[in-house]
């Protein structure tokens, strides 16, 4: 298990670029620099093709700290039936926490638990069982680099496996892993709880990364996430852990995850205007 966690705050890549090409990569860590951001969120969607020494003398050049989530696909979905599958979703999994373990890293979330998508029905017995198997596997292989890993409750429409942070904590309580920890979206908490505290609260010191974004994953402030509940929340179990803002436009764009995510609609276009009012917000609550 890793030391107590630092309070700081964080962008996501996508907030400033669609890709890690060495220009998509400093695009990306620049502005998360510029705007204020403690650290850079990176989708580690294909670690396979992440220059790590690149990565590593852009955060070093702009002072600025990196932690990394993903979602599964079908063909990496550890809650599959089929071995080969669950071997492949181990595989992804593992080269991302050592890819992130060579940048310096410590947390490593997301849908890491599942495929990132809408699923057909509920989840069995035995999809459940086979990924609180592969989240035990790698939080044990996580343990050894020094990385906690932090499992995101999703929406109904992007996982059958956790939906609510009390789903989560259960969960978690099957895994039974010191590193493992809850991962809150507000975005995904405003359609899915029956409030903004009550999963925080449950969660205490269990709660080890939190997501925001607004409803409609534009400019925070500007839809109906209740925002200033949630930060109240955070406060009352003194939340210490990575606080990243997340935003999707139509104006910067991953092929896959922005299908993936449904990101159809142009909320805005000035990357460094939406990082430093997000900041600005996050800081006024919190």
């Amino acid at each position: 298990m890793t030391s107590t966690k630092p309070l700081e705050f964080g962008g996501h890549a996508l907030v400033w670029s669609g890709d890690w090409t060495p220009e998509g990569a400093r695009k990306a860590i620049s502005g998360a620099a510029r705007a204020g951001y403690d650290y850079i969120e990176i989708a580690l969607l294909d670690p396979w093709k992440v220059d790590i020494d690149l990565t590593k003398d852009l955060l070093q050049e702009f002072n600025l700290r990196a932690h990394a989530s993903l979602g599964l696909s079908a063909s990496t979905d550890v809650t599959s039936t089929d071995s080969s599958i669950i071997a492949k979703g181990d595989e992804l999994l593992h080269k991302a926490t050592d890819v992130l373990a060579a940048i310096g890293g410590k947390e490593l979330c997301g849908v890491i638990y599942c495929a990132l998508g809408k699923y057909p029905g509920p989840a069995s017995k035995k999809n459940r069982n086979n990924s609180i198997a592969a989240m035990q596997r790698l939080a044990d292989y996580a343990a050894d680099k020094d990385i906690n890993i932090n499992l995101e409750v999703v929406n109904r429409y992007e996982t059958n496996i956790i939906n609510t942070g009390l789903e989560g904590l259960d969960f978690l309580d099957e895994v039974n892993r010191p590193n493992a920890y809850l991962h809150l979206d507000t975005y995904h908490m405003n359609i899915e709880e029956d409030n903004m505290e009550k999963s925080v609260l449950e969660a205490k010191d269990r709660l080890g990364y939190v997501h925001i974004g607004e409803s409609h994953r534009g400019y925070l402030g500007t839809g109906n996430v209740d925002f200033d509940s949630f930060f109240k929340a955070l406060k009352r179990i003194s939340f210490q852990g990575p606080i990243t803002f997340e935003s999707f436009s139509s104006e910067v764009v991953d092929k896959n995850l922005s299908n993936t995510l449904c990101v159809w609609r142009n909320l805005w276009d000035d990357s460094d205007d939406l990082a430093k009012k997000a900041l600005q917000f996050m800081k006024q609550r919190y």
